[in-house]
């Protein structure tokens, strides 16, 4: 049994009625949706080294890359 306040359950029926389902299907609905978030995420480091191809180092060379691209946009627009 799920107990809920007279203002909880009057909202909910009228989401449902609006929704054309019953309040038990409504109901059903929000916790099959709960419980499918609740699913347990995936670990972050699976995506660390996944694009390195050990050509760049950004930390380090970022002043030049920004230079480097900056002049090429510049000779390309003949400046």
């Amino acid at each position: 049994m799920i107990v809920l306040t007279d203002n909880q359950h009057a909202l909910a029926k009228r989401k449902a009625t609006h929704q054309g389902i019953s309040l038990s299907e409504y109901i059903r609905r929000l916790i099959d949706r709960d419980l499918e978030e609740a699913a347990p995420a995936q670990s972050i480091t699976a995506l660390f080294g996944l694009f390195d191809d050990g050509g760049s180092n950004i930390a380090a060379g970022k002043q030049a890359m920004i230079s480097d691209a900056i002049n090429k946009q510049f000779a390309e627009e003949g400046l």
